[in-house]
């Protein structure tokens, strides 16, 4: 249940469940996941407590509110254009499902949209250059127990085969699909599912891994998780996403990798990482687009050129001495 600082009063209990239904219903064709039901609870109790701040009943709010909710977006809280657009979307959806069940008839949210970004598109594609891969992944233990096993399956698939932080999250030992010799991950993406094919050193460290769960006296079934946590006060249970973002964080500072000069990285450099070097090494474009499960081939064009632009750049082939 969303909620306010205040108690909300009948009209304002109204315009919450209609937003908890239109959540459980109509986002993401009513399949949305727990995370996204969860963000945007979040983000609509955030908006909720900047009307009790400003004295605003949100049932009555109007596109000037809606707009000065936006510039304290930007003056106050200082956001990137992506946040505040992201923050409006939420409110126009709730909005949105006011107006579909009755309790309003305009919607103030249409129409205010949020500042424009002048960014690089570029910009945000962090990525380990082809010598750092084999560097990252020597600084993971190379013993057989369950923790070492699971680390190294768990940055190597997602620094080769490009899968989300989410999508390895979510995996369980039903999602290992096998067609003959090839075998593959099902992983379901933001919007679709795909097949990840796994290389044969990857179904061999795949495999490895289970039999250490396996020697452990774990039973394995089909619901059971793929990326378990070793933690004495929660062994056996779904790694988190955060979970997972530390693993790979430790291992970036323990080869210097985390931060260079000009660069951060993160969990989801490693999947920048795998699409940026399949089409330098001479991948098709259509072949690294289904395999990180783009949607707009322009997403997977960015990778093309992000790391070559000083290399391909017309300029050289000039020849205009300038010394």
């Amino acid at each position: 249940m969303l909620a306010t600082s205040n108690p909300p009063n009948l009209a304002q209990t109204d315009l919450i469940d209609s937003f908890a239904h239109f959540l459980n219903v109509d986002v993401a064709s009513g399949d949305a996941s727990d995370d996204t039901i969860k963000n945007y609870a979040c983000q609509t109790k955030k908006y909720f407590q900047w009307c009790d701040c400003e004295g605003i009943a949100p049932i009555k709010a109007t596109r000037d509110d809606i707009k000065k909710y936006r510039r304290w977006l930007i003056e106050v809280k200082q956001y990137k254009p992506a946040t505040i657009a992201f923050k409006l979307i939420v409110v126009r959806r709730l909005y949105t499902a006011a107006v579909e069940r009755g309790l309003i008839t305009i919607n103030p949210a249409i129409g205010v949209s949020p500042p424009s970004e002048c960014r690089d598109p570029a910009e945000r594609i962090t990525y380990l250059e082809q010598p750092e891969v084999p560097h990252l992944l020597s600084a993971i233990p190379t013993d057989l127990s369950v923790a070492s096993l699971r680390d190294r399956l768990l940055v190597a698939i997602m620094m080769l085969e490009g899968c989300r932080t989410v999508e390895m999250h979510r995996l369980d030992i039903k999602d290992i699909i096998r067609r003959g010799k090839n075998v593959g991950l099902r992983v379901k993406g933001k919007r679709s599912l795909r097949i990840v094919p796994l290389t044969v050193d990857l179904v061999k460290l795949l495999e490895l891994y289970l039999e250490a769960r396996l020697h452990c006296k774990e039973e394995l079934t089909p619901d059971t998780p793929m990326l378990i946590s070793v933690a004495r006060n929660n062994r056996g249970h779904r790694l988190t996403r955060r979970s997972i973002q530390r693993i790979v964080d430790k291992y970036l500072n323990a080869t210097d990798l985390k931060h260079t000069p000009g660069r951060t990285l993160s969990a989801h450099s490693l999947r920048h990482t795998a699409g940026t070097l399949a089409l330098r090494t001479g991948s098709d474009l259509r072949q690294v687009q289904d395999l990180l499960g783009h949607a707009d081939p322009r997403t997977t064009a960015i990778y093309a050129h992000v790391g070559d632009r000083w290399k391909n750049n017309p300029a050289l082939r000039f020849g205009v001495p300038l010394f």
